[in-house]
């Protein structure tokens, strides 16, 4: 998993929590807090860093997943090229698939090691997208906020729906619906 995701979620909890309990919840994961935006780590450590949050805020690890993603989006859209278009997708269904179809393919040939999350695409019109999330790393709630976030750039209400495909959700279906 790419640094910056550990990056923006330790910037996230010492601006929500303090730095203090973010201290605490470094020393409960026996893990340094060094990383850079652009190294390579293992997700579990992130999943850790993740549970121990919420053992010590008594929020519930999903709801805490989700709230990374929200506030995360906007810093990774700022991180990426203007030649890749996805800044100027006009909605954020047409976000969702340049992410599939540029984003996560660019990030395939930079770091070859690299496993993004994927996505399949079932239905799509105005109103709808049903796709599938599929990643080992079962972060489906860090995606339903990213999508929430996005949505929020976009303007645009729409209601999100989540129903896991297996038993360790490494396969997520999505329904987002338009509201009008």
């Amino acid at each position: 998993m790419k640094g910056i995701i550990f990056t923006e979620f330790l910037e996230l909890v010492e601006d929500k929590f303090g730095l203090e309990l973010l201290e605490d919840v470094l020393e409960m994961s026996e893990d340094e807090g060094i990383y850079t935006s652009v190294g390579s780590y293992d997700h579990k450590d992130l999943v850790k860093l993740i549970i121990n949050l919420s053992k010590k805020t008594n929020i519930d690890a999903a709801s805490l997943q989700r709230v990374f993603g929200q506030s995360v989006f906007k810093n990774l859209l700022a991180s990426i090229p203007n030649k890749a278009s996805l800044k100027h997708s006009n909605t954020t269904f047409q976000f969702i698939q340049h992410v599939e179809h540029y984003i996560h393919v660019e990030v395939k040939k930079l770091y070859p090691d690299a496993e993004p999350p994927e996505f399949s695409f079932i239905t799509m019109t105005e109103a709808q997208l049903i796709f599938d999330y599929k990643s080992a790393r079962c972060m489906s709630h860090v995606c339903l906020g990213l999508i929430e976030g996005c949505a929020d750039y976009h303007g645009e209400s729409i209601v999100i729906g989540m129903t896991p495909q297996n038993d360790e959700q490494s396969v997520v279906r999505f329904n987002l619906k338009v509201e009008k």
